[in-house]
This record gives C-alpha cells, sequence and structure tokens, in this order.
C-alpha cells in the first residue's frame, strides 16, 4: 500500500500533533543509564531543555534535547519548547563538559522558536544564540542533530550545528513559523498554509537543498504507532555515524564542519 502524499502543510501539523512522541521518549527508547543535569550556573533551570549523559550501546555520549509538552500542564513546565536563555547556556555548559571527556553529542530539535518575552531578551537571547553557535562550530568532539518535530528560527538553531543534520520524514525545519513568514512577507498570517509549501521546509526539499544529510522513515500507519521502528533506525544511524566520526582526525573534523556551513547557500 503506498503512501499518501502530504504536503508542506500536512507535515507543519503533523510536526506540532500532541501525540507525536518528544524528545524524552526517545531519549527513553535508544539510550541507556542517562542521568540528567540542571540549570545553566548563572540564572536557573530551563526545562523546555533536557540535557545530560547516557551510553548509546558502549558509546558514552552527551545528549542535549528540546522538551514540548505532552499534556497542557507540562506544556507550561517546559515553555512548550521554547527555550529561554538559560536554556541555551545550560546545553552549552553540558556541551562543554562533553568536550572535555571527548563525549560526542546528540541534540534533538522540536521547537516552534526561542521564547520571545522580555525577560528572555533582558537575560540575552540573542547573546546566547549566538554564542552556542559560534561553541558548537569550534567543539572538537562529534555532533549529530536530530530535528524530530517542529525546528524553526534561532531557537532550533541554537542546538543545531552538528556535523550530521538529520530529519524524520515528517518533521519541519525552517528560518521561522509559516504564520510568521505569512506575516511578514504577505501582510497576512491566516496564508499560512501558502507561504509553507513556498518556504521549503520539509524533509525532502532540504535533503534536495543539500541542507540535511539524512531522512528518517516514517512509517504509514503513523509514528505513534510504529515507534519503535522509527528509534531503531535512529539508533542504528547514530552508532554507525559516531563510530566513523570518533575515528577521525580532530582537526579534520573541525574542518569539514568549517566546509559544510560555508556551502550552505552557495
Amino acid at each position: 500500500m503506498s503512501k499518501k502524499t502530504l504536503s508542506a502543510w500536512d507535515k507543519v501539523l503533523l510536526a506540532r500533533s500532541a501525540s507525536r512522541p518528544k524528545s524524552s521518549d526517545y531519549i527513553d527508547e535508544i539510550f541507556t543509564n542517562f542521568i540528567d543535569f540542571s540549570g545553566d550556573r548563572c540564572f536557573g533551570d530551563d526545562k523546555s531543555i533536557i540535557t545530560g549523559i547516557a551510553m548509546l550501546e558502549d558509546i558514552p555520549v552527551t545528549i542535549v534535547a528540546q522538551q514540548k509538552g505532552k499534556t497542557a500542564k507540562e506544556n507550561i513546565e517546559r515553555n512548550f519548547g521554547m527555550t529561554n536563555p538559560e536554556g541555551y547556556r545550560k546545553a552549552l555548559r553540558q556541551m562543554k563538559q562533553a568536550e572535555k571527556f571527548n563525549r560526542p553529542i546528540i541534540t534533538f530539535i522540536d521547537t516552534p522558536g526561542a521564547y520571545p518575552g522580555i525577560g528572555a531578551e533582558e537575560r540575552g537571547q540573542g547573546e546566547a544564540i549566538a554564542r552556542n553557535l559560534m561553541e558548537m562550530s569550534a567543539l572538537k568532539v562529534p555532533i549529530i542533530c536530530i530535528v524530530i518535530g517542529e525546528g524553526s528560527s534561532g531557537g532550533a538553531l541554537g542546538i543545531g550545528v552538528g556535523d550530521k543534520i538529520v530529519m524524520l520524514e515528517n518533521a519541519v525545519y525552517s528560518i521561522l513559523s509559516p504564520e510568521g513568514f505569512a506575516s511578514i512577507l504577505y501582510k497576512d498570517s491566516s496564508k499560512a498554509k501558502e507561504a509553507a509549501e513556498n518556504m521549503k521546509i520539509t524533509a525532502k526539499d532540504l535533503k534536495k537543498l543539500d541542507i540535511i544529510d539524512e531522512i528518517i522513515k516514517e512509517p504509514s500507519e503513523g509514528i505513534e504507532e510504529n515507534f519503535d521502528e522509527v528509534t531503531e533506525e535512529i539508533k542504528n544511524y547514530l552508532i554507525k555515524n559516531l563510530k566513523k566520526l570518533l575515528k577521525m582526525d580532530k582537526q579534520k573534523l573541525l574542518e569539514k564542519r568549517y566546509e559544510k556551513y560555508r556551502k550552505i547557500g552557495q
């Protein structure tokens, strides 16, 4: 039975679905012995970011993941997956620790965007994201980033600089939300569906543009019903590619990462 062809807007809705698995589900299924770390040692703990260390079979890794809630209460606690500056600083603290102990980094991206509140701006939202971009580009350990749902704007880029960028088939990755794009370009947020088609935000579009490296297939019946298949494919991809990246000379790793981002948009 062939798959139903989904529009870009269909995929936006799937990526935002409340029933879609969250980062914590992937962590529980793919890794073992996960130890969670909290706080940025500066302001507080942002629960939209989960970070810690775990085992990927016999490979110790650092995990940084954006987490949406599964219920209204949890969404409020997790700030609907919209990260504050302290979240990005918490992520960076763990990534720098990963470099110190030579652990590869795996990030899970799922956010409608960085939190745009006044407090976030007062605490240096732009600086926190920019610093993560700069620091991640120079970390001397392998980094693999996986877009599992929404990957929007600087909110996604704040943990999205890696040697490999992977997307689930029905995830979306974009400069901003279709509603925001429509508001700016068309002066009408109700044209979000049209905007989604023109933005080239699907995994297929981004693979064609060489923005991402791999598409993880999702079952026709829905990711919720066949979650084990998806996580097994992600796990196999991570193990295969981390083993290759860990063998690479550190200077060569950085050079290839630099070349990867220099060629985007050329």
